[in-house]
């Protein structure tokens, strides 16, 4: 009983420190999308086309997405979902997301890219107020074209809710995403908002954005502040 009763105490102890550093990690990985956006649109021959940036409806963000196994391949990251205002005037709060998915190949150890998607439109939007979709299933996706001039023409990006890139070894180019999910992160949000919300609560209810998402608002609303739909 004794043993009991100390086992308790010392979890009760330990719970302020784990939720401390859960919310340090949730702080570095607001950080690290802040610096993969700002990095990516920073050299613009490389970075997403300005002209899709600026009719995107949101963007979700996951720096350092693992891939990895023996023959079978997995998929998993933690990342942001950002939505534009409801004015159009500037990017609202953002809300976490777990990425996940598998395939088949000749996979041989453990890799880490980063990954962006644009979502280009009303339904796509909506996906992301959902508790999880698949990128491929539900929503109709395409890889992204690269570069300050190039254009969205064939019909599978020009209809695509949602278009997706990856950076890896330095390289930035536009990826297929198709069976991989994607499902909201509860527990970080709590991290970032001191609730359980969901995403929806988040995406659709102008909460406060949290201090340690500063930079990263501020660097999406410098390369883009309004939509032009």
């Amino acid at each position: 009983m004794r043993l009991f009763t100390f086992t308790l105490a010392l979890a009760a102890a330990c719970s302020p420190l784990l939720a401390k550093d859960d919310k340090a990690k949730t702080n570095e990985r607001l950080d690290d999308a802040a610096s993969l956006f700002s990095e990516v649109m920073g050299t613009p021959d490389k970075a997403i086309p300005q002209t899709l940036l600026d009719k995107a409806y949101c963007i979700v963000l996951v720096p350092g997405l693992k891939k990895g196994g023996f023959v079978l391949a997995a998929k998993y990251g933690r990342g942001f979902a950002l939505c534009r205002h409801g004015n159009s005037n500037g990017w609202g709060p953002p809300a976490a997301i777990r990425i996940e998915g598998g395939s088949f190949g000749l996979q041989i150890g453990v890799s880490s890219s980063d990954v962006i998607l644009l979502v280009m439109n009303e339904r796509g939007m909506k996906r992301l107020t959902e508790s999880k979709f698949t990128i491929g299933g539900e929503a109709t996706a395409a890889a992204g074209p690269v570069g300050r001039d190039a254009t969205a023409q064939t019909d599978a990006l020009l209809t695509a809710e949602i278009l997706s890139w990856s950076r890896s070894r330095g390289l930035f180019a536009g990826i297929s995403l198709d069976g991989s999910t994607l499902r909201n992160d509860i527990d970080e949000n709590e991290n970032m908002y001191g609730q359980r919300w969901d995403n929806k609560q988040i995406l659709t209810s102008g909460a406060p954005v949290p201090g340690a998402a500063s930079k990263l608002l501020a660097d999406l609303n410098k390369y883009s502040p309004r939509e032009t739909h």
